[in-house]
């Protein structure tokens, strides 16, 4: 009877151990159904332009943009790089030179002023460690895109040597005239590319965005495939709207993303969408992981 009481107990416990094992084995497969943050794969520095999240205060963005792995935030004035920096972010795009859109190096009655904010502006952001600083062609208003080149050469070639010496690179930005910027004159890839042929320096590209042109010429990976070496920054954004850049919207971003990695660029992307999604900074976060190539 002790016998058989003695075995009965072993195989009992020899039981109960199995099935705690068990148990044990299948736990990993419940966590694995976890969602984990999700890890950049580092073929695009990431960024995003401040204006489309001005709700939101500076201090929480730079917070969020540490939490997602940008790099830095596009658009942003000197006097907010000392946040910036208190966060290890870079102003990816710096501004403040420019007179606004409309009054630009296309037209030589603002050249003197420009010439004179663009190097003070230099400086600042070559003191400050940063490169990249915004500059835009001005409005049309009558005039022919000759004209407008010719202008814009005259008037950028006056500080592009002292961009060259302080390692600052000047940004053209190319905007749609259709829709957003009506009569603004660098509305075509084609003639900011002949610009850059004829300042011919290292340090004046173009910042590609990619909703403006997608509305004004369309292309898109073609466009960064023949012309990506005067491109020297990317806006994203949803079309039409200027929306988040999900499914909503007619551009398949991981394509183009993956064009421009291609291409060997190894600057900023930065997310210039205005969010309609109650969690504006998830719908940030969401843009980052499609672009994420």
């Amino acid at each position: 009877m002790e016998n058989r009481s003695n075995r009965r107990r072993v195989i009992k416990n020899i039981l109960a151990g199995s099935a705690a094992i068990a148990a044990g084995s299948a736990l990993p497969s419940f966590a694995s159904t976890e969602k984990k943050p999700y890890q950049l794969k580092g073929n695009i520095q990431h960024s995003v332009c401040r204006w489309c999240f001005n709700d939101t205060p500076l201090e929480q963005l730079c917070a969020f943009a540490n939490e997602i792995g940008l790099k830095g935030i596009d658009l942003v004035g000197p006097k907010d790089w000392p946040t910036l920096k208190k966060y290890n972010l870079v102003s990816t795009m710096c501004n403040g030179a420019e007179l606004g859109l409309t009054k630009g190096w296309n037209d030589k009655q603002y050249h003197a002023q420009l010439v004179k904010n663009y190097m003070e502006h230099i400086d600042l952001v070559a003191a400050a460690g940063y490169k990249n600083l915004f500059c835009a062609s001005g409005n049309r208003n009558g005039m022919d895109d000759e004209t407008g080149l010719k202008n814009c050469e005259e008037g950028l070639k006056q500080i592009v040597g002292y961009a060259e010496k302080k390692g600052v690179v000047l940004q053209m930005e190319l905007l749609n005239s259709k829709i957003d910027h009506k009569d603004y004159m660098c509305d075509r890839s084609w003639w900011g590319v002949a610009l850059c042929k004829r300042i011919a320096s290292p340090n004046f590209k173009l910042l590609y965005d990619i909703y403006h042109m997608q509305i004004d010429e369309g292309d898109v990976i073609r466009t960064i495939q023949d012309y990506n070496v005067y491109f020297g920054h990317y806006h994203t954004a949803g079309v039409p709207g200027r929306h988040e850049i999900d499914e909503t919207q007619e551009l398949y971003y991981p394509a183009i993303m993956k064009a421009i990695v291609k291409t060997g660029f190894n600057d900023y992307v930065a997310q210039e969408f205005i969010p309609t999604a109650t969690d504006k900074l998830g719908s940030l976060r969401k843009a980052v992981e499609i672009c994420d190539v």
